[in-house]
């Protein structure tokens, strides 16, 4: 079966010009196949740079070199040659993200972050309010918190918008860092079962999840990343 994601000999280092233009080396020589239906979780120990694969994934970082190609029925797309303006393209309809860290607009409210990917798509409003819904009233977020800006939640409640705004627009590819880190057992649960249902519908997942219960139930595979990724120190860990 062709996968869906290929990466091929990929390295990335970061420029530190703010201390004589040091170079740091966080990725090398990195592969790696994702198939559709499969969840794939990146192993390695805490600060290793496994976030900042799933950056350059999703365009916030650029590769030094290497290859990142989606395979597509009618051909393939090479991430690493994507021109800036047509990531939005990429993010709105191929590539999703769950990531630790709610980044929203002050003053939206729970439901509209969550209904954005779907109106970004062009959907009816009505039935992105409806999926909105459904999926923060899944996750256990109170029905009085839908319509408060969620820049004012607690943690375990702006990561579970996080989570229903990933999984609202049912992208092919799927990353997810950390998607249970913050949540209580029930939520946990709810989200393996989101998983399970992503895979079954096709979806490939590629993620990191330190959670060994989390990880043991929807890993269909681990990759070790020790050989590929260099760990930095702690006054380097935003990258």
């Amino acid at each position: 079966m062709k996968a869906l994601l290929t990466i091929e000999k990929l390295h990335k280092d970061f420029v530190l010009h703010g201390q004589g233009g040091i170079a740091i080396k966080v990725m090398h020589d990195l592969s790696l196949e994702l198939h559709r239906g499969e969840c794939l979780v990146l192993a390695g120990r805490s600060g290793i740079g496994k976030s900042t694969l799933l950056k350059m994934l999703h365009g916030n970082y650029l590769a030094e070199r290497g290859s990142i190609r989606i395979h597509f029925d009618d051909g393939l797309l090479e991430l690493t040659d994507l021109p800036t303006h047509a990531w939005h393209r990429v993010r709105r309809d191929v590539v999703g993200y769950v990531s630790q860290f709610l980044r929203v607009v002050p003053r939206v409210s729970a439901r509209e972050v969550v209904m954005e990917p779907l109106l970004a798509r062009g959907a009816y409003a009505q039935d992105a309010r409806q999926r909105a819904e459904t999926l923060l009233a899944r996750l256990n977020l109170p029905e009085r918190l839908w319509s408060l800006p969620p820049g004012t939640f607690s943690g375990g409640e702006q990561q579970r918008v996080n989570i229903a705004e990933g999984f609202i627009g049912e992208h092919p590819l799927l990353l997810l860092d950390e998607p249970t880190a913050s949540l209580d057992a029930t939520n946990r649960d709810v989200v393996v079962e989101m998983i399970s249902e992503a895979k079954a519908r096709g979806c490939a997942l590629l993620g990191i999840c330190h959670d060994e219960d989390v990880r043991s139930r929807v890993a269909d595979r681990l990759l070790p990343l020790d050989e590929h990724l260099m760990a930095r120190t702690s006054s380097q860990e935003t990258f």
